[in-house]
């Protein structure tokens, strides 16, 4: 999964559809999402951006898309935000969305 910063959102935002993870390294719940989402960029490979988001290192960028907790997820559909969700969520929830996404 490709690292979202400041200087390469755009690219996020251009795609079909894309994934933003917003976590950090201490954060327990990210620590349990991350292989869920992981295996998700996987699976979605080619169909799907993919990017994370570390609240630590790109703190404009969290602030910008107004981050309070996290993991939070962001699903773009050319350019907007569709859907969010917030901690841990299930495999087959965040599934979901993301097929409601490529339709």
């Amino acid at each position: 999964m490709k690292s979202a910063t400041s200087e390469n959102i755009e690219e996020f935002k251009k795609a079909n559809c894309a994934v933003l993870d917003f976590w950090a390294s201490w954060c327990g719940p990210c620590r349990m999402l991350s292989p869920t989402v992981e295996a998700l960029a996987e699976k979605y490979a080619g169909k799907v951006e993919f990017g994370s988001v570390n609240v630590d290192e790109e703190d404009a960028l969290a602030v910008s898309f107004g981050i309070s907790v996290i993991p939070t997820l962001f699903f773009l559909k050319e350019g907007k935000v569709v859907n969010k969700t917030v901690g841990v969520r299930p495999a087959s929830e965040l599934e979901g969305i993301i097929e409601d996404l490529v339709k």
